[in-house]
């Protein structure tokens, strides 16, 4: 019998994926864990290894194709094993079995019944008009895979959702707010705002990951009340004791240490000493994490990444420089597995390398806080003897959700950050 191999839930908020290539052909053998594709997610661009043995009878889903959760993407055979004559007719099934559900169909009259109980309704302007009403209820809807999957679950029709989201998305909050059944009783404040393109210009469709970030970064700024605090910090000490610690391990072999192995073990020992940092807001309560989970940021080709550095706590300064390194190297090489982006706590983004003296980042949702790095810059400072006199100088800054964080916490997390990065020895011991 013909095995088909499927779709893999590669994330945890993954409903649909890219296939971007494939890297076997038509009639390779292929055998248990071998890359057979590269799958491009909500986060990343992921190899995918096969989970049976056999010969690669057909391919179903093209290069650039999404497809959904479940769906097949290829046909395995045994060896020496023939095709059923059937096997269009199989295909089609597993298609169909993995089509996400449609959404439930209009009820205009109980729409109507509900809206005018709910009270008098700003009527829509021209270019609010929704799909629905202007006659095309089959136009292909825009919509982030999230927002179909509980649409369908809730039954509201999305061509009657106004997007909220880049370029008209529709978002989940958008299906979230909608009455069940689909009419939208809500007027977009504003309508999108699209660009004027010229005959020169280029418009290049958007990936999957790229879709996603757009998306988590507008819930979040529209979701999460930020606050950002920033602190100057004299970057001396941790310069001066960095150079003396790689010199003595270039004469032993030993490991060389970034600056931002030192950041990176500042913030967890300073979440560990303000432990209200690490935490999040779950609706009608606030989640206290036991463990750090340190998500660091990492610039790839697609975007950005956040892969985690699990129980952080628990590392020294050595293991979290070999964590990030073996990150960076496996996001630069698109071989993250979805276990690399479970669990974060607290992020850290540091832009010093591309010169970038300080900026307020955004926050990573569901956490509360992330640290923004700057550069480290030489600077004129006043000494404790009031002279003036040459330095080196670096902004902390920290974005909170002030839903669970207060100013006074967030302060005293980055005055912690401060000491131990003035005093950088600490952070061996």
């Amino acid at each position: 019998m013909p095995k088909f191999i499927e779709m893999p839930k590669l994330s945890d908020t993954m409903t649909e994926g890219t296939l971007a290539k494939w890297t076997v052909k038509e009639g390779d053998k292929v055998t248990v864990g071998k890359a057979i594709a590269d799958i491009e997610t909500d986060k990343a661009t992921m190899e995918y290894a096969s989970p049976f043995e056999g010969v690669l009878h057909k391919f179903i889903a093209l290069p650039g194709g999404k497809v959904p959760l479940g769906a097949p993407l290829a046909v395995i055979l045994e060896e020496d094993e023939a095709a059923p004559a059937n096997l269009d007719e199989l295909i089609a099934k597993a298609q169909a079995a993995a089509a996400p559900a449609p959404a439930a169909e209009k009820k205009p009259a109980a729409s109507a019944t509900k809206a005018a109980s709910a009270g008098p309704r700003l009527p829509l302007a021209p270019q609010h008009k929704s799909r629905a009403a202007a006659g095309n209820s089959n136009l292909r809807v825009k919509a982030s895979p999230l927002a179909k999957k509980i649409a369908a679950e809730r039954g509201v029709d999305l061509n009657a959702l106004i997007g909220t989201g880049p370029g008209g998305r529709i978002v989940r909050e958008d299906v979230e707010n909608a009455p069940v059944g689909g009419s939208s009783a809500r007027v977009a404040a504003t309508p999108a705002i699209r660009p004027v393109i010229g005959p020169d210009d280029e418009r290049v469709p958007t990936s999957s990951m790229r879709n996603i970030i757009a998306e988590r970064l507008l819930a979040s700024k529209t979701q999460i009340p930020h606050f950002y605090l920033q602190m100057e910090v004299d970057a001396a000490p941790l310069m001066e004791f960095r150079a003396h610690l790689n010199a003595a391990n270039e004469k032993t072999g030993g490991v060389k240490y970034t600056v931002n192995d030192f950041i990176l073990k500042a913030v967890v020992r300073a979440a560990q000493a303000q432990p209200a940092i690490n935490a999040a807001w779950d609706g009608d309560a606030i989640v206290k994490f036991k463990s750090v989970g340190l998500s660091v940021a990492i610039a790839i080709d697609d975007g950005l990444v956040t892969p985690v550095i699990k129980q952080a706590e628990k590392k020294t300064l050595l293991e979290i420089s070999q964590s990030v390194k073996d990150l960076a190297g496996k996001a630069k090489n698109k071989k993250l597995s979805p276990d690399d982006f479970a669990g974060g706590t607290i992020t850290v983004s540091n832009l010093g390398a591309f010169g970038i003296d300080q900026f307020a980042a955004i926050i990573n949702p569901p956490q509360a806080a992330i640290v923004a790095i700057g550069s480290i810059r030489k600077a004129a400072v006043v000494n404790d003897k009031g002279q003036v006199v040459a330095g080196q100088r670096m902004w902390v800054g920290l974005s909170g959700d002030h839903r669970v964080v207060d100013g006074a916490v967030a302060a005293t997390f980055l005055a912690e950050m401060r000491k131990l990065l003035e005093n950088p020895a600490l952070m061996l011991v």
